[in-house]
């Protein structure tokens, strides 16, 4: 029977945050932003282990207590400069099974709850190519000009905005990374062999932090879901 685990590529720095520190030790409701995504993957009883893809220079991770995690945790670091070197990087190094589902996340998404796991899992697990959390866009687009000047109003019928974590088979997803192309996300690399992931409907509340404004809202929520 296939297992589940987790990657959490956190190689990064998130420039846009204007921080010293990178962005997934930023403190967050009383901890490392990271640890509220690791905490929600460590708690699910449907996923074997948390690998977390740290640069190799990487100081920082073992100077929090990640105990309570046990061996369920897994730090690897083989982190790359782009987030597809360090998925695919850390794939490769974690040696899961190709038939094995693989549950990418954010390191940047701590709004992650137990109930968004459970309905990805439900509706993807028998699933012959896997997919993404993500929900319909709600806003107008406009399309602007190098001016910022709007150039036009922008259709956002059937257009989703994609969340993670994003679900595939470890064999699929390393052999859609591993083409010669730049991908912002791992559905985009299965696409590009062919395939069509599917959406599964998730929440705003899953939302990724992104500037310093992003961390009052994700206090917020924390603090109303009990963390």
């Amino acid at each position: 029977m296939s297992e589940f685990h987790a990657l959490v590529p956190a190689a990064g720095f998130g420039v846009r945050m204007g921080h010293e520190l990178p962005k997934q030790y930023l403190p967050l409701a009383g901890r490392p932003m990271i640890a509220h995504a690791l905490n929600t993957l460590c708690a699910s009883p449907e996923i074997t282990t948390v690998f977390v893809v740290l640069a190799p220079d990487d100081n920082l991770f073992h100077s929090y207590d990640w105990s309570r995690f046990g061996d369920k945790l897994q730090p690897l670091y083989c982190g790359g400069e782009k987030r597809a070197e360090s998925v695919l990087n850390g794939l490769l190094a974690s040696e899961i099974e190709p038939d094995d589902w693989v549950l990418v996340h954010d390191a940047a998404r701590p709004c992650l709850t137990q109930a968004h796991l459970v309905k990805l899992i439900a509706e993807l697990r028998d699933d012959a190519v896997g997919g993404i959390l993500a929900v319909p866009v709600a806003d107008t687009l406009k399309r602007a000009d190098a001016n910022d000047r709007i150039l036009r109003t922008e259709s956002r019928e059937q257009l989703w905005q994609a969340q993670t974590p994003q679900m595939f088979r470890a064999g699929l997803l390393a052999q859609a990374l591993q083409q010669p192309s730049s991908f912002t996300d791992e559905a985009s690399a299965v696409e590009a062999l062919g395939l069509q992931p599917k959406l599964v409907l998730s929440e705003p509340t899953n939302f990724k932090v992104t500037y310093p404004q992003d961390m009052l809202l994700a206090e917020l929520l924390l603090s109303q879901q009990g963390k």
